[in-house]
């Protein structure tokens, strides 16, 4: 019996769920729903595979590739973390997640690539002035943050999870500065900093006219109704969590996994669709840790538009890196860490060098290495010919 799937659903309610929308899709969340649809299907094309010891013959089909499939993630995630295996280091690791309040989180959502810009910024320059600052740690940090939108439920729910070594470089250079152990920043600290730097950043946004505001926002045009509506929030806390240190700097990488490609919702995660409904597993966080895994059942509609809250801007980065992690300076930095915490460079393990020689296709079957002897390309579906046109004479 195959699993169920998001695909199946997609498949099976998506077009006319499109239809019924049809003017309040955008183009971004159409092009998911086809990526969807069609990903490790006939319409992607593939290749046809042949083992020579047991003469099997195999059909594979092309992923789509879009971050926002279930099914695509487990190889962008393989890659990823190969890719960042020289920058963990040998100290501990802390696990830090901001989040927008509700109110925020509803202009986010109609203002999805300038407000989760400013998310990763806030966040970013608290913790690196926090940092900095000699009362707390006095290093330049680096760390990776990831973006979520997604609460368990798919509600629309907006934070930064981000992975931080317990420590970092002192403002010279010449040694590295260990945090407490067991204790990174004061939680307090950081969650004030973030909401008065995001506020400031959201308030020259607007009054730059970048924001856009519709539906039961739409008043928000006018400044006093803007200043009216974000004074609540100036007097709430604003959610910083610093999760406990993790076991060691192996579990980090296998920690990230879960994390970085991470999509709404898992495959793994639902349990059974009918021609109205979608049940799936969820975790309702309001409750005691023993009581909070559930079940949840929503109709077909909703579960679409809820799984499409949290589509993307094309061309945003949902993983950034910051500090002595930056992209432009990540190599040095790394570099100049492990000298002053006596670590030699990891040299090249024996096990990158045989999977180099592992073959890419492996028979069902028997397990030996299976021939590619047949390319097909993707088709697309025939469109209207052209309209004649008519000749008024």
């Amino acid at each position: 019996m195959s699993k169920l799937e998001v695909a199946d659903i997609f498949r099976s309610f998506a077009p006319a769920w499109c239809k019924a929308n049809a003017g309040h899709i955008g183009l971004e969340q159409l092009k998911v729903i086809s990526a969807i649809d069609r990903c490790r299907r006939a319409q992607m094309g593939g290749h046809v595979l042949r083992c020579d010891k047991c003469e099997t013959v195999q059909i594979a089909y092309n992923s789509c590739r879009n971050r926002h499939c279930p099914k695509c993630q487990a190889s962008a995630v393989k890659r990823w973390l190969e890719a960042r295996q020289a920058d963990v280091l040998p100290v501990e690791y802390f696990h830090v997640v901001f989040t927008l309040p509700a109110p925020i989180a509803d202009i986010a959502y109609q203002n999805k690539a300038i407000v989760y810009n400013i998310l990763f910024k806030a966040a970013a320059e608290t913790l690196l002035t926090i940092g900095a600052d000699s009362k707390h740690l006095g290093a330049k940090l680096g760390f990776t943050a990831v973006l979520h939108t997604w609460g368990s439920a798919l509600t629309h729910h907006p934070h930064v999870h981000c992975i931080i070594p317990g420590g970092g470089l002192s403002a010279d250079k010449t040694k590295w500065v260990r945090c407490r152990a067991g204790f990174f920043l004061p939680v307090r600290v950081l969650s004030r900093l973030f909401r008065r730097l995001f506020l400031e950043k959201l308030t020259q946004a607007y009054n730059s006219g970048e924001l856009q505001f519709y539906s039961r926002h739409a008043a928000l045009v006018e400044p006093s109704k803007f200043k009216e509506y974000i004074a609540p929030v100036r007097k709430i806390d604003w959610v910083v969590y610093a999760k406990r240190p993790f076991a060691g700097p192996r579990s980090v990488l296998a920690y990230l996994s879960r994390y970085t490609h991470r999509v709404a919702i898992a495959n793994s995660r639902l349990l059974a669709a009918d021609e109205k409904k979608v049940t799936f597993t969820w975790k309702d966080y309001r409750k005691a840790y023993s009581e909070r895994p559930g079940t949840l059942t929503l109709d077909k509609p909703e579960f679409i538009r809820r799984f499409l809250l949290h589509v993307l801007p094309d061309g945003f980065h949902r993983i950034r890196h910051y500090g002595m992690l930056a992209n432009t300076t990540r190599a040095a930095s790394v570099a100049l860490a492990r000298e002053l915490l006596c670590v030699p460079e990891p040299a090249p393990s024996t096990e990158q060098n045989e999977k180099e020689v592992v073959p890419v296709f492996v028979c069902r079957t028997c397990g030996e290495p299976m021939k590619l002897i047949e390319v097909f390309e993707c088709f697309y579906e025939a469109r209207a010919p052209p309209i004649e046109k008519q000749s008024y004479r």
